[in-house]
């Protein structure tokens, strides 16, 4: 499963200082607007105790960590919706992303130039807010235009039978909630709604809005005003405060933009390997089996488990097997968070 990371921002907020940080590449850092074009692209581990701790039982197996490519993305200016500063380009390279770290300037350095000529960092993140929301209104109505028109000039029991009447008042709801600055979050009181249908009409409209965010402030704790801090408690999305021009260490950034991603990790261990998968919370143990190889989905026989703290606990899987902590598990068990599994297969 490919896992990335988008860094997105106002020119000179520092979003190549954090990619250089982040992936130990060199990278073109300038102070003038759109350094970056093309994005750039750097994998990067995520920071797991558990898997080391694994690795500590069984030392001579190699540790296959978990990585999350991250993307270096230009910087966007006001009406990028519109062109603006090769805007369309840029906001193209967000839908290619899972998640979203968007880097906010706090630091007041003179010789570092603002795109806006002065540090606002609440102007800066509406700025962006209103772009992701502009280009997202530009998809739906292009989509909305297009339903319009198949239900107008089609059959109308083919059209109920697709559940096209739905998908229209969906967008419908979508749109005028972005119309109201709120970003994508359809009303629970829809009741006539299906949600495996609403999430498949989104997932393939693949809005900015709905990527999930974390917001890197780049500066000092003292530069956080309540203002500041009551516009990232209304908009909903967590935040952490560097000092990028410091190099701090970055793991609580990691892994955050891990757990954007609402995704578990479980751990196989092999002849020559201790590796760490990527699922999805929910996922059965014959589609976990699938992310390790695609026969063992077709050939699942049953999945052996333990926890993985159990494990390290008892210090061997042979001592797992002899006080009875490694269980049989069948094709519709939900593999849980920080399980080591074992797939048996024909």
């Amino acid at each position: 499963m490919k896992l990335s990371v988008g860094i997105i921002g106002l020119p000179n907020v520092g979003k190549s200082t954090l990619f250089k940080i982040l992936t130990s590449q060199e990278v073109n850092i300038a102070n003038y607007a759109f350094t970056t074009i093309n994005p750039n692209r750097g994998a990067v581990t995520v920071p797991d105790e558990r898997l080391n701790k694994l690795g500590d039982i069984f030392p001579l197996k190699k540790r296959v960590a978990i990585t999350i490519e991250f993307y270096d993305i230009a910087g966007l200016v006001k009406n990028a919706h519109k062109g603006e500063g090769l805007g369309n380009q840029f906001l193209s390279h967000i839908r290619e992303v899972n998640a979203i770290i968007e880097v906010v300037r706090l630091f007041n350095e003179p010789v570092v130039s603002h795109v806006e000529a002065n540090i606002n960092p609440l102007r800066d993140i509406e700025i962006i807010y209103s772009e992701l929301i502009f280009k997202d209104l530009e998809t739906l109505d292009k989509r909305l235009n297009s339903l319009e028109k198949e239900i107008k000039t089609g059959d109308k029991q083919k059209i109920i039978a697709k559940g096209q009447f739905k998908d229209l008042e969906i967008l419908k709801i979508v749109r005028d909630g972005l119309n109201k600055n709120t970003l994508v979050e359809l009303p629970s009181d829809q009741s006539n709604f299906d949600f495996p249908r609403e999430s498949a009409i989104l997932k393939e409209l693949n809005l900015l809005t709905a990527k999930p965010k974390i917001y890197l402030l780049n500066g000092s704790e003292n530069d956080i005003t309540p203002e500041l801090k009551e516009k990232l408690n209304f908009l909903k999305v967590g935040y952490i405060v560097k000092n990028l021009a410091e190099n701090p260490p970055m793991n609580d950034l990691i892994k955050s933009a891990y757990n954007l991603l609402d995704l578990i990790s479980f751990f196989t261990i092999g002849d020559e390997e201790i590796r760490a998968w990527t699922i999805k919370k929910g996922t059965k143990a014959s589609c976990a089996a699938g992310v390790i190889h695609t026969d063992f989905e077709k050939n699942f026989i049953k999945a052996e488990i333990i926890d993985w703290e159990k494990l390290v606990e008892l210090g061997s899987l042979q001592a797992g097997k002899n006080k009875g902590f490694i269980r049989l598990e069948g094709r519709d068990y939900e593999i849980k968070d920080g399980e080591v599994v074992f797939i048996r297969h024909t």
